[in-house]
Parts: C-alpha cells; sequence; structure tokens
C-alpha cells in the first residue's frame, strides 16, 4: 500500500510529458568513444526532461533493454547503456515511458516511423578525417581564377576542339558564352600559389581545384592523360612547332599543341610546379583536394587518340581508335567489333563521343591503372589531401560493380595516406556508398544546397524554376531536412561538403532575383540585376553554422553572378571584388572556425514560421542559437533555446556574436536575457544571428 501512495504521489509531482526535451544523435555527445572500433565498447546516451519518464529503453534487433540514469544536469536526465562493438554495423532506436505514453525516437525525432532506414548507427571502423570535419573549403576553376604564368597560355588557334579552334579570351572580364569549353582565359596553378595569402586571409582550410590534368578543354573533365598535369596549367619549357592556319579538325598539324601537351619536359615541370604548390599549401597548414574523373576520360586521351594527337609520338602505344590492337582497346566499348570502321561507334557519356566512357568490368589492366593514379597523387611526392570524384555512382555499367570499384579505390587511396579523404559527386540517396567502406561523404545536395536554396529563394539551383510555395517553407525546409539527413552517418555528416554554388548550378546570388532561365536566351547581364546580397549572407549564415564543411565556389564571396553551365564560370574579378562582402566572409568564417561545437556539436530546430527558421548547434556545455528571418519587415520571435540543454531554472544569458541584416552586418557582441529558458529577439529584416552560451561549471 505504501509502494502504491509512493508511486501515486511520484506521478502526480512528476511534469507533464515534454516530448521536445527527447534527445539523443550519433555525435560524440551521445555516442563515445566517437569512431569506435571493433572490441571497443561504445556509451550510449538519451537526454529528458529531469524527473520525466519513467523509463528509457535501448533497442537494437531482439535486444531491448532498459537504459540506467547516468546524470543529471541543468534540469535534464540524461540515460546510457553500454554497447559492445563487434565487426557488423548496430542499428538502434530508443522506446520512451511515461505514465501511460509509450513513445519512440529515431533520427527523425519522437516518430511512429521505426524502418531500420531511420535508426541510429554504429559503424565500426568507420573514420573520415579529422582535418576535414568542419572545414572551410574553397573550391577553384583554375581556368578562370587567376593567371600567374601568360608563358603557358592557350593560343588562339592552337587546336581544333569539338570541330573549332581554340580561343584565348581578349580580356580577363569577358563575359562567357553559351558554348565556352574551348574559350581559355589563361589562369593557372601559379595564379593559385600567387593568391594563397589571399585565401588564407579568408579564412580558408582546403582547396579543392577542378580538374589539373592534361586536357584539351577549360574544364578538363575530358582528361588525356591522368598522370601530368596540364602544362596550360602548369609550366611549358619546350614550345617548339608552329600555329598553322591550315589544318583539320583532327589536329594532324597541331604541332604547337602536340609539343605542349606530350614532351616529356613540359609534363615533368608541371608536375614538379604542382609539388611545389602542394608543398607551399601544407606548409601554411592547408589541405588539397583532386577532382577524378574516372567515369569517363576525352577522346583526346592516349588510350582512344581518336584526334591522332599521339599517333606518332615517341613512348606512347597506339590508341585503341587507332588500332583494335590496341593495348587499350579494352578500356572502351565499341558497338561494331566486325565492321569497317571498326571504332565508329563507342560509349560516350550522356551520348557525348568527347566523352568516352570507360570500360571497367572488361579490362582489369584499366581498374589496375586508375587505383594506380589514384594512389599516386596522395602518396609522395605529389601528397594531395583526397579527391572529389566526378559523377561517381555512375562509374562501371551496374551497381553491382561499382560498389566492388570504390571498395578497393577507398582501401588503395587510405593505405597509401589514411589522411586522405574521399568525397563524391552524389545526388540522391547516398547511404549505400556511405557505410564505412567506400566513400567518406559526398557533395551535399540533397541536405544542404537544395533545401537552402528553395528556402530563402524559391530556386531550383540551376535557375530552371521557381517554387513560390517553397519560398520562406520552413516546415518543407525542416522535413527534408529530417528525412535527407539520415542519409549519413555522424562520420560522413561532418565533413560533408556544403556548398550554395558551384560549377555545375548557378550562382547562389544570381538566384536571389528570382529569374528562370539560362544565359543562352537571357544574357549575362540578367543574371546580375536585382540581387540581393542579403539575402545571400543569410545563406552563408546556415552555411558557416550547419554540420559539415562550408565550401565557396571561387568568387562568391566577391560579388559574382551568374546563370549555369558556362556563365558561373565567370572569371574572378580581380582588382573590381565586392570588398564589403568579402570583409563580410571573413567575419563569418571567423565565427565558424572559433566555435568548436559549429564542426562536432549536436542539431536541432528550435523554431519555425513563414520565412523563418531557428536551430541550435550544442554540446552539454556549448550552446549556438542561429536564427533566420527571411521577410522584409521586422518581427519579434521566442526561440526555446532550453531544448538545447539550456537551464529553465536559472536566469543565464546568451551573446549575440554575429548578425546580418538587409543593411549590413556586425560582429559586435551584445547580450540577450535568457528567461526560463527562452530568447526573446526582435528580428531585423532579412536577418541572420548568431548567439552564445557556455556552460558555467
Amino acid at each position: 500500500m505504501e509502494t502504491e501512495r509512493r508511486q501515486l504521489y511520484i506521478s502526480q509531482m512528476r511534469p507533464v510529458f515534454n516530448k521536445q526535451a527527447l534527445f539523443s544523435d550519433e555525435s560524440r555527445y551521445y555516442q563515445s568513444p566517437f569512431g569506435a572500433k571493433p572490441g571497443d565498447t561504445v556509451t550510449v546516451r538519451f537526454r529528458t526532461l529531469k524527473n520525466n519518464v519513467d523509463a528509457v529503453y535501448f533497442i537494437s534487433g531482439s535486444r531491448r533493454e532498459e537504459m540506467k540514469l547516468e546524470s543529471t544536469e541543468n534540469g535534464f536526465d540524461y540515460y546510457s547503456i553500454d554497447v559492445a562493438v563487434g565487426l557488423d554495423t548496430i542499428h538502434y532506436y530508443f522506446e520512451i515511458r511515461s505514465g501511460k505514453i509509450t513513445c519512440y525516437y529515431n533520427k527523425l525525432g519522437v516518430t511512429r516511423e521505426l524502418q531500420g532506414y531511420y535508426s541510429f548507427g554504429i559503424v565500426p571502423g568507420f573514420s573520415t578525417p579529422d582535418w576535414a570535419k568542419g572545414a572551410v573549403m574553397y573550391q577553384i576553376y583554375v581556368d578562370r581564377f587567376c593567371n600567374g604564368d601568360p608563358t603557358n597560355d592557350v593560343e588562339t588557334g592552337e587546336y581544333c576542339y569539338i570541330g573549332e579552334k581554340t580561343k584565348k579570351a581578349e580580356s580577363w572580364d569577358k563575359l562567357p558564352e553559351p558554348m565556352d569549353v574551348r574559350c581559355f582565359y589563361g589562369g593557372d596553378l601559379q595564379g593559385v600559389m600567387d593568391k594563397l595569402d589571399y585565401l588564407q586571409d579568408l579564412g580558408v582550410e582546403v582547396i579543392y581545384l577542378n580538374p589539373i590534368f592534361v586536357s584539351p578543354s577549360n574544364h578538363k573533365y575530358d582528361i588525356q592523360d591522368y598522370d601530368y598535369v596540364d602544362p596550360h596549367f602548369g609550366k611549358i619549357v619546350k614550345d617548339e612547332g608552329e600555329l598553322l592556319e591550315d589544318w583539320d579538325t583532327e589536329n594532324a598539324h597541331a604541332s604547337r599543341y602536340i609539343c605542349r601537351v606530350t614532351d616529356k619536359e613540359n609534363l615533368e615541370a608541371s608536375n614538379q610546379l604542382f609539388v611545389e604548390l602542394v608543398e607551399e599549401i601544407h606548409r601554411r597548414g592547408m589541405k588539397i583536394i583532386l577532382d577524378g574523373v574516372f567515369n569517363h576520360c576525352g577522346s583526346f586521351n592516349k588510350w582512344l587518340d581518336r584526334e591522332r594527337i599521339y599517333e606518332n609520338q615517341e613512348g606512347y602505344e597506339k590508341g585503341a581508335f587507332i588500332s583494335p590492337d590496341s593495348p587499350y582497346h579494352t578500356f572502351f566499348q565499341f558497338h561494331n567489333e566486325h565492321a569497317w570502321p571498326y571504332n565508329e561507334f563507342y560509349d560516350g557519356w550522356w551520348g557525348h563521343d568527347t566523352l568516352p566512357k570507360l570500360n571497367y568490368e572488361d579490362s582489369p589492366k584499366l581498374t589496375d591503372y586508375i587505383l594506380r593514379i589514384a594512389k599516386k597523387w596522395v602518396s609522395p611526392p605529389y601528397n594531395v589531401d583526397g579527391w572529389r570524384l566526378d559523377v561517381a555512382a555512375d562509374l562501371g555499367h551496374s551497381q553491382g560493380y561499382n560498389h566492388l570499384f570504390w571498395k578497393e579505390f577507398r582501401r588503395v587511396v587510405k593505405e597509401a595516406n589514411p589522411e586522405a579523404i574521399v568525397l563524391a559527386e552524389h545526388y540522391g540517396d547516398c547511404r549505400p556508398w556511405l557505410q564505412g567502406d567506400e566513400w567518406d561523404t559526398v557533395m551535399n545536395y540533397d541536405a544542404f544546397m537544395e533545401p537552402v536554396s528553395w528556402f530563402l529563394t524559391g530556386m531550383e539551383k540551376h535557375s530552371d524554376s521557381f517554387r513560390q510555395d517553397l519560398l520562406g517553407n520552413s516546415d518543407s525546409f525542416i522535413d527534408t531536412m529530417r528525412y535527407r539527413t539520415p542519409n549519413f552517418y555522424e562520420q560522413s555528416l561532418e565533413v560533408a561538403m556544403n556548398q550554395l554554388s558551384n560549377h555545375d548550378h548557378s550562382r547562389f546570388l544570381t538566384r536571389t532575383n528570382g529569374r528562370v532561365g539560362r544565359v543562352g536566351h537571357l544574357g549575362s547581364r540578367a543574371a546580375e540585376e536585382n540581387v540581393n546580397k542579403a539575402v545571400l549572407r543569410e545563406a552563408v549564415v546556415i552555411q558557416m553554422t550547419w554540420p559539415g564543411a562550408p565550401t565557396l565556389y571561387y568568387g562568391d564571396e566577391a560579388g559574382v553572378c551568374g546563370f549555369t553551365d558556362p556563365d558561373n564560370r565567370r572569371s574572378y574579378p580581380w582588382g573590381k571584388e565586392d570588398q564589403d562582402l568579402i570583409q563580410f566572409h571573413r567575419e563569418i568564417i571567423a565565427v565558424h572556425k572559433k566555435y568548436e561545437v559549429l564542426k562536432h556539436g549536436s542539431v536541432k530546430f528550435l523554431y519555425k514560421d513563414y520565412n523563418i527558421l531557428g536551430y541550435g548547434r550544442f554540446s552539454r556545455d556549448e550552446h549556438i542559437a542561429v536564427v533566420i528571418n527571411n521577410r522584409n519587415e521586422k518581427i519579434n520571435v521566442e526561440i526555446p533555446v532550453w531544448e538545447m540543454g539550456i537551464s529553465r531554472i536559472r536566469e543565464t544569458h546568451m551573446t549575440r556574436v554575429f548578425m546580418t541584416n538587409a543593411i549590413s552586418y556586425t560582429s559586435e557582441p551584445v547580450t540577450y536575457p535568457v528567461t526560463a529558458g527562452v530568447l526573446t529577439l526582435q528580428l531585423d529584416p532579412l536577418c541572420g544571428i548568431v548567439l552564445y552560451h557556455r556552460e558555467e561549471k
């Protein structure tokens, strides 16, 4: 009888069951040790409001075990359980009981959806490089960044590409044409070297270069020789041959180009310049990532040699286009083997005959070659810090083969350089490749670029459509993040490449004008009209406070505009930069780098309304609240920051460490009181605000 009375008393005294207080995730604060190995014991934690539940159960497969109360802090109870780690991934979720209420918690939060896809996970032995977690990256499209060595420029008429001769841009400020691949501005590795002071002062920690290997295009996604840096990006020490006015489209007489890109002196000198660039980047404490284009190569490639560049060059064997007896014949898939000419039809990426698709399944020799390339560039003397993999999920002719290949690719790269990152371009469900034995992470389109663009601008990432129903739709933004983020385990999430723009999509600043279309029918100037830098600043605040590696596309920080490819590949406006926008980036990057919780902290949505969004990044000791007002008027909001773990019992405060609005921005600190765990703010129009709190011990 006494026991029954006591239980009744406790139930009457217990606060109403509070689902908003429930929390767990895969961060180091709720899984420790983080990045466990087979044989480790991991402590898994779950948070509730103090004295608010009867029991918390850990559920994994057939195991259902009650967790123990580990500690109580700031009005919260923390439950824990020890989990032995073997060789297999452990999936789990939680069951919470409070009186007659039972609910479940997984990556979606409090939910009835208990399919394993949304369970938390522990992947034994899966680790991603610490240097990449939350690292500030900077993508450089080399030809358009900086011309540091005019002597290596591609000359007008130097060779023919896709039916027409190459052109040297008459001015660095020239805007790209609708067909732009054969126009060269002269940017090169020396230009990157010359601007390292600028990048370091900006706060950049990692440089990601679009392809730099020998290639006839300015984008170089049609690689001609994977073993060497293109001398037009590197060094030309031997420059024999004349520019001839009379030569055919197969380049049979393009003698100057042949000399420049096949002569070993030029190739070795270019590789050596790259070694010097990497050494200088590393000397500054920075990292560098290369673009790996392994799904397809170029028709100029020495393996195919459709343009007969290598046919009679010393040290080169016959290409597969030249002879059916070529040692590279199996590198490609031909479709009329018994007819003549046998080489007329071969697989091309998206049907492009200048982008022959590589035929891995039928060629172990090709596989060995690419794996050697993967190892070569992350090893001495080059010591690159990782690969960004172009269209990685499409390599090969089947998904089954793709997974086998990328497992071997990872093994080779990590054996050569355990701290190298393997980062893939991917759209859609990336989870099958992020199981700890293939890719480390992806370019985060689905759970960053797209939802941020829709929420702040209503624009699709190519500027191909406008959706009024998604502009300012915080419900859609939160749902997208909730359902797409579970594609990542925490190891992958912390290194995910979070971009607003890149070489494949319109510039984010252009998207702020709401113009649907492309440069071919709207013209270049339309990309610059009625843009809103305040909305861009809001986006960058999200970028610098969201889980992952915030990655700038060269020139975004300087106010560069542009519709999608090729207009997004304008030259960096040296001497004409938007200096105020650059300073804004310096200051918000400094905020990102100052607070460790922005690299490793948990994330939780705190507030939503039309065109308004609030979320927290937090650990047990540190709390950051980020609030975005994308409206054109002021608004008062009350943010329940207690949901991050801030006490509701005692009065405390949060300090504004950054704020941007429709007019300007500031890093000037301002203190705001937190009463009963709630932060009251008046938000300016087009405002992004970042506030910080550290728990006093």
